[in-house]
């Protein structure tokens, strides 16, 4: 069986997740240094966990018979103003969410890596979702009481 279309969205992936979840680390650092504490700590975690898709990516691509490549990541900017992060943030995952349902359907004749892309899914729809409704929060209760709930 042909598995390049597989390891092509697997190392696809795994390239723009690791950019992605490294902004997340350094956001919440310096949400962190801003004194929003829990909201630094959210992206941290959200890196961590996004790190952990990574290495399921990479181990699939090596069950297969090939080497992940680590590709140079394109310069991001880090928001010293949560909110424009979030908006900001909302609009990348709202594009990856896009991205991955287009590509479940490539990956029909691999059912192992079809499972991993499409839980992968399921936890990026589960963060947008988080993104989507602290923006309706800063709506609703304003931003500087949002920001207080972060520290």
């Amino acid at each position: 069986m042909d598995f390049k279309q597989s390891l092509d969205i697997l190392q696809l992936v795994i390239t723009e997740l690791t950019e992605g979840a490294l902004v997340h680390r350094m956001q919440g650092q310096l949400f962190k240094s801003e004194g929003f504490e829990k909201l630094g700590q959210k992206y941290i975690d959200h890196y961590n966990e996004e790190m952990g898709w990574v290495e399921k990516c990479a181990e699939r691509m090596l069950d297969l018979g090939c080497q992940p490549q680590m590709q140079g990541a394109k310069p991001r900017d880090l928001f010293e103003d949560a909110e424009t992060y979030l908006k900001e943030d909302l609009r990348i995952q709202r594009s990856g969410v896009e991205t991955l349902y287009k590509v479940l359907p490539v990956l029909s004749c691999d059912p192992t890596t079809y499972d991993i892309i499409k839980d992968y899914l399921k936890d990026e729809e589960e963060d947008l979702y988080w993104s989507e409704n602290q923006l309706e929060l800063i709506e609703k209760i304003g931003l500087q009481n949002w920001l207080i709930r972060q520290m």
